[in-house]
């Protein structure tokens, strides 16, 4: 965006801090309208025959322009994962206490990833892992949905658990 002497066309349409059409002149004059308003001269759409330029506070309209911004990227809500490991012969207790985080996590909004690794020969016991899974979608069925079913890629069975509803 040029602003001011930056602009190199010759003849501009030219539009008025108020948003009213002025109407084509020359560059010197249009330069002339907004240094007696004590403004800057914005060029606004450069493409166009003639180009198209506005007087108006350039760091004003910058400012506006970040805030913005600023304001679009609030709006943005970004799902964060979280991940929770099991291992085919886990314990009951250290089962109850993995079960109690993913609860956590889900009540405060995020997605859980649920994944069981396999080592070695526990390769030949893939129904352990899944039973495990399963286990736990059971256990937060009330407050979790599958996201994603259970999948076996490689040494890693895997599944997502998403919060119902609103997040607290």
């Amino acid at each position: 965006m040029r602003i001011n002497r930056q602009i190199r066309a010759t003849k501009v349409r030219l539009i008025s801090k108020e948003g009213k059409q002025v109407g084509v002149l020359t560059i010197t004059d249009a330069l002339k309208l907004a240094e007696e308003e004590d403004l800057d001269l914005v060029e606004i759409a450069p493409n166009a025959n003639p180009p198209v330029c506005k007087i108006i506070d350039y760091g004003k309209y910058k400012y506006q322009q970040i805030k913005k911004e600023k304001e679009s990227k609030k709006a943005q809500h970004q799902v964060k994962i979280k991940e929770i490991k099991f291992k085919p012969n886990i314990d009951t207790h250290d089962f109850l206490t993995k079960e109690k985080h993913a609860k956590e996590f889900i009540e405060k909004g995020y997605k859980v990833r649920v994944v069981c690794t396999f080592r070695g020969r526990e390769m030949l016991h893939v129904e352990l892992g899944e039973k495990i899974i399963k286990r736990l979608i059971e256990d937060l069925q009330d407050i979790a949905a599958v996201e994603a079913p259970i999948k076996l890629m490689g040494k890693n069975m895997s599944t997502v658990l998403a919060p119902i509803g609103k997040k607290r």
